[in-house]
């Protein structure tokens, strides 16, 4: 899908729908956390109807669906995010435009670690595994030239940012 004026200025991978995140998170984190789940729940609802051709998308970086257990309800909680493809694994970096806190989705996942995948209309059982070490150092290269905004939160963090393989069952 050819991505608008618009996507570009304004949607959530764009640079500076960054910086309008990272504003909201300083003036009020609670307006940067509604702000983040209604897109989430626009780009959910929006894959989901079109099976994955219609997604918000942002250059270089293919969007997925993960189904985490909430940690807390018990529940099914849905997310769209950006992924890195790796042969038959989805990599994924859990940064929150920076925020000192942890997306609720890694926390989800950190939590119970069997998680669903949905690539297009295609949906898959999968486990996510937190790369750490020489693994996770071998593929930041990769990730940041995918998002270079991925180095922009990493330095604007204490936090190191988690980066998440997604593996088949």
């Amino acid at each position: 899908m050819p991505r608008t004026t618009l996507d570009k200025i304004a949607g959530s991978g764009s640079v500076v729908g960054a910086y309008i995140l990272q504003g909201l998170e300083h003036i009020n984190p609670r307006w940067k956390d509604r702000l983040v789940k209604a897109i989430a729940s626009a780009h959910v609802q929006l894959y989901r109807r079109s099976g994955g051709r219609w997604r918000i998308d942002r250059p270089g970086a293919p969007a997925l669906l993960l189904t985490t257990t909430g940690r807390k309800s018990g529940q099914p909680r849905t997310t769209a995010l950006y992924y890195l493809p790796d042969g038959d694994r989805q990599i994924l970096v859990a940064s929150y435009v920076g925020d000192i806190r942890h997306p609720q989705w890694y926390l989800n996942l950190a939590a119970e670690p069997t998680v669903t995948v949905q690539v297009g209309t295609t949906a898959r059982d999968a486990v996510a595994r937190v790369l750490t070490g020489d693994e996770r150092t071998a593929i930041w290269p990769r990730l940041v030239e995918n998002w270079p905004g991925y180095a922009g939160y990493q330095q604007r963090t204490t936090r190191e940012l988690p980066v998440i393989a997604l593996e088949s069952r």
